[in-house]
């Protein structure tokens, strides 16, 4: 089983590289600039779980969580903050969720290894998720269920939780694992039952939950104590992915295919061919490339809008480069840079029409672009 890794090579064809001449197809303007504090911001996301809130978003830095909205007129106003007793907890992610009643949640997590499942309606801790041996680098949300969270730790393994019941149904780990740090993980859009994973091992693994989907649909009944569960280890991959070199820290799936992203100033567009017969083998096909400079430090990591149409990435600058999706060859359609904006952003969110950009830098500011492309403002 040694050589089973995808090579980055596929069908003969060369991958279609965008260019970074930008097309101006959009104009975006800085309305506000809010510090938040000392400590650096490493995650900020637009809740895309319940519509009521899609301008509502959150970040993590240090021991805080803050919750935002984002108002006309480039207003952000705080909704509520929750502090973590632990004073040298460092938050390094977070997710919305919600309770099968629809309560909405923000999850977040970072070096403790603790998840904080907190209850957005009243700033109290409504499960802690204890299990991952050491930090946690993402946590992402299934859409289809937004019960579930899956969670990348520098313990080599992903694990799947039930908010709902704080439950830890399944660990992905062992025998086909990673080998280093797990720093990103995604759900699959449509297929409930795959995940990806990408980390310091320089690969990234396509995971199935199709055999164990009776324990997760277990969990949801779960009334016994979480620690009773019989949570099932996933040893092998379904497919397992060499397409860089380096540290991959963030992938997000487009569709069938994915979005990925090293140390190499650029995110890549790939689709991956599982071979039947061999499980874990794989073919990569590169597809396109979008370049983004001064993107050579790990830790960074890409946004997309409700529908896919957008990309926007920082880098270590303060820039944000911001691609067309879907078209090809990939058309660059805005690049935002401010005076004053000098640090590392860790991560952008995307609007849901992708009209307002924020950026979390390591500074600990936070960036909000809007779109201006047809307003009469000068």
């Amino acid at each position: 089983m040694g050589g089973e890794t995808g090579k980055s090579f596929g069908l003969g064809c060369d991958p279609v590289v965008g260019s970074l001449s930008s097309s101006k197809k959009r104009e975006y303007r800085v309305t506000n600039r809010l510090q938040e504090g000392k400590r650096p911001l490493y995650a900020i996301v637009f809740n895309f779980i319940d519509s009521r809130y899609f301008n509502v978003f959150a970040t993590v830095g240090g021991n805080r969580v803050t919750v935002y909205q984002c108002l006309e007129g480039g207003v952000i106003a705080v909704l509520q903050s929750y502090v973590d007793e632990d004073k040298d907890e460092s938050f390094y992610t977070v997710s919305w969720a919600c309770n099968v009643d629809g309560t909405p949640y923000v999850v977040a997590g970072g070096i403790n290894g603790v998840i904080r499942v907190i209850d957005a309606g009243n700033e109290k801790i409504h499960k802690s998720f204890v299990g991952h041996g050491d930090s946690v680098n993402e946590i992402r949300t299934q859409t289809l269920k937004p019960s579930l969270v899956i969670s990348a730790s520098k313990d080599e393994s992903v694990r799947l939780w039930n908010v709902h019941t704080g439950v830890c149904i399944l660990i992905f780990a062992g025998a086909g694992g990673h080998r280093n740090e797990v720093l990103s993980v995604d759900f699959h859009p449509s297929d409930i039952y795959r995940i990806a994973s990408c980390g310091m091992d320089n690969t990234v693994k396509i995971w199935s939950m199709k055999e164990f989907w009776t324990y997760v649909e277990k969990s949801f009944t779960w009334t016994d104590l979480p620690s009773k569960f019989p949570t099932k280890y996933v040893q092998f991959p379904v497919y397992n992915a060499s397409v860089h070199l380096n540290y991959v820290d963030c992938n997000r799936w487009l569709g069938d295919f994915i979005l990925s992203k090293s140390v190499d100033n650029e995110i890549v567009l790939w689709e991956p061919k599982v071979k039947e017969q061999t499980p874990g083998e794989g073919v990569v096909d590169v597809l396109q490339k979008y370049p983004v400079p001064e993107c050579d430090i790990w830790f960074i990591k890409f946004s997309c809008d409700f529908h896919f149409n957008m990309i926007a990435v920082g880098n270590r600058e303060g820039k944000i480069f911001i691609w067309e999706l879907q078209s090809s060859p990939p058309v660059l359609i805005a690049r935002l840079s401010h005076p004053q904006s000098k640090s590392p952003i860790r991560q952008t969110a995307t609007s849901f029409d992708g009209s307002t950009i924020l950026s979390c830098c390591e500074d600990g500011t936070i960036w909000r672009w809007d779109d201006v492309t047809n307003s009469s403002s000068t």
